[in-house]
């Protein structure tokens, strides 16, 4: 709610008497107030983004070349010794970038179709989800739910078609010098070294350059499925989990445990369930850096693998830590954000009222 005309002891008398200094701190106020949930999420995700990255690099290395590493600990050690430490960070540029964008947009799509979602439920069924998610002592049902899984849903389908091109040119990164080692011995692929140590521009250019521009987009229906079925249980998991968290302690639905527990588990199981779609998108879209255009095949998703699949721990690991970080910050943010006040009226006294 905008604060009264008192802002931090100063008296605004008459309009004349206001400083161009209060008004640009209350526009401000304004500004972060209305776009919170955007700034939380931006910023949250460049914490959580470089300090998880190296986790992830290791779990796609672990994907893409299952046959070349005994474990974790022999990807890890590799990596070092013909890498050294940036090979850990290699092309982390790009997903600092696009994991922002991605995660601001994610969060945005998701906040305004959780209550478009709810107010379509509740003329349906004529009961709020949402009033009885943030109702204590209310325990998560098949409404709260399902309005939580199609908003997740609905925002993993928007994010794919961002999210695609960058994903791929990170790829390309963070597995350009096991490619190029994976040929040695054996007749040099011009594929393979045109990719070599390029940046993420150049590396989308020589895309372009090989698979047109559709070639950005390879590996496009793996990753929508990804996405939606991910993005989905994502967020279900998350408020779900933290809701009953909550009320098991007697806290708000925000307090920070029931955030870090729930943060790192909505990770750990949304990935556990995604996590062959995740494959069979990493090794299709390698696959695009070392063959012609018309010879790359589908992967075949497999759902049900007796045999642990490679990279699993790793990535779950990576998820949990992700997700703990990010949603601890995020919470955190945005509580910070909604103790601000502003004085709607005096901005509009002053010609600076909301567009």
């Amino acid at each position: 709610m905008p604060s009264s005309p008192q802002d931090d002891g100063a008296s605004i008398a008459t309009p004349g008497s206001v400083s161009n200094a209060l008004l640009a701190s209350h526009e401000y106020r304004r500004f972060c107030k209305r776009y919170r949930t955007e700034i939380a999420a931006s910023s949250s995700s460049l914490l959580s983004t470089v300090t998880a990255y190296p986790l992830d690099s290791v779990k796609t290395r672990m994907q893409t070349y299952s046959n070349r590493f005994t474990g974790v600990v022999d990807c890890v050690q590799q990596t070092y010794r013909t890498e050294g430490t940036k090979g850990f960070w290699r092309g982390v540029l790009s997903p600092l970038a696009s994991i922002t964008l991605v995660r601001t947009v994610s969060f945005s799509v998701y906040q305004r179709a959780k209550y478009t979602y709810d107010a379509w439920m509740t003329r349906v069924s004529g009961s709020s989800p949402l009033a009885i998610a943030n109702t204590r002592g209310a325990r998560p049902n098949l409404n709260t739910m399902s309005c939580f899984f199609t908003a997740g849903a609905t925002a993993g389908a928007v994010i794919t078609f961002i999210a695609c091109p960058f994903e791929l040119t990170k790829m390309s990164a963070q597995i350009s010098v096991l490619a190029q080692s994976k040929e040695a011995g054996a007749k040099p692929n011009p594929i393979v070294q045109s990719y070599a140590e390029l940046g993420t521009f150049r590396t989308a250019q020589m895309v372009v350059k090989h698979r047109g521009m559709g070639g950005l987009y390879a590996g496009v229906h793996y990753h929508l499925l990804r996405d939606t079925i991910g993005t989905g249980i994502y967020f279900m998991t998350y408020e779900s989990s933290k809701q009953l968290l909550a009320n098991a302690r007697g806290n708000s639905p925000t307090s920070p445990m029931a955030v870090v527990v729930a943060g790192g588990l909505c990770g750990l199981v949304s990935w556990a369930c995604i996590y062959p779609i995740d494959t069979a998108k990493s090794i299709y879209q390698r696959n695009c850096f070392t063959q012609h255009r018309d010879r790359t095949q589908k992967q075949k998703i497999q759902f049900f693998n007796p045999r642990i699949p490679p990279g699993l721990g790793v990535s779950m690991s990576r998820s949990c830590v992700v997700n703990a970080i990010f949603f601890s910050a995020f919470e955190l943010i945005k509580k910070r954000i909604n103790r601000l006040d502003y004085d709607e009226e005096l901005l509009r006294a002053h010609g600076r009222g909301k567009a």
